[in-house]
């Protein structure tokens, strides 16, 4: 576990060490509205997938959209091992820039997730790999070609319950997520962002529950020098389809 604390806290002190070098931190404020489905399949199989939109608030504008589905396999009681794609529709990444097209990317990830029960509290160490590919463009048009990057992601996480009463129950979540880019086009910006994330989750019952929480997240943009401040909020809609397995 040692080395994955070290992970965390270079992740978090490596902008600060550049400091004298950073040229503009642009502070935003978004909101992330999203839906996500569990379909389990088999005792150890199930389909997860999710639409993500995500917004500016000043001004109000369209950031992007996120199509996801995963395969999900539950090896043990303490991994869990996923495998999927998703699609990102990326409209803008400045609230006052306006493009007349979006920017796709396709994202193929896999990872495995070690689950822990320590004192009534669930931990979740994820560790996670991306293949990206992004259709490269100017200023007014896109271009025929992809650039293409890996990206690693550790995300710790923590679950407890606050209130519980037959099928209802209120939860807690409180987690850290660094994440670093690898390839040929992506020699600027090794180090890609933070987040922090915490949250509440009322289940109205096992299947249907409702989430809002608050992400921090630090992201160095592409120019290597650059970062995006973002304050988020988030609002999920989990939907879990109960069915005989």
């Amino acid at each position: 576990m040692k080395i994955f604390k070290l992970i965390i806290v270079l992740g978090l002190i490596s902008p600060f060490l550049s400091a004298q070098s950073i040229k503009k931190t642009d502070q935003q404020t978004l909101t992330w509205i999203r839906y996500y489905n569990i379909l389990p399949l088999t005792e150890k199989w199930a389909l997860h997938s999710e639409f993500d939109n995500r917004s500016f608030v000043n001004p109000i504008h369209q950031n992007l959209f996120v199509i996801r589905a995963q395969g999900r396999y539950r090896a043990t009681k303490l991994v869990d091992l996923g495998g999927g794609f998703a699609y990102f529709n990326v409209n803008t990444q400045d609230p006052n820039n306006d493009p007349d097209f979006s920017v796709p990317e396709y994202r193929i990830q896999q990872d495995v997730t070690l689950i822990n029960d320590i004192a009534k509290i669930t931990f979740h160490n994820r560790f996670q790999l991306e293949e990206r590919f992004m259709q490269k463009s100017t200023k007014t048009e896109l271009l025929d070609d992809f650039s293409f990057a890996y990206r690693f992601r550790y995300r710790m996480q923590s679950t407890f319950d606050l209130w519980k009463k037959e099928k209802q129950s209120l939860k807690g979540t409180i987690s850290d997520e660094i994440m670093f880019n690898f390839g040929k086009d992506n020699k600027r910006n090794t180090f890609d962002q933070n987040r922090f994330y915490t949250a509440l989750r009322y289940h109205i019952n096992p299947n249907i529950g409702l989430e809002l929480g608050y992400l921090k997240s630090f992201q160095r943009r592409a120019s290597g020098v650059d970062f995006y401040d973002r304050d988020i909020i988030r609002f999920t809609f989990y939907h879990r389809i109960d069915r005989k397995i």
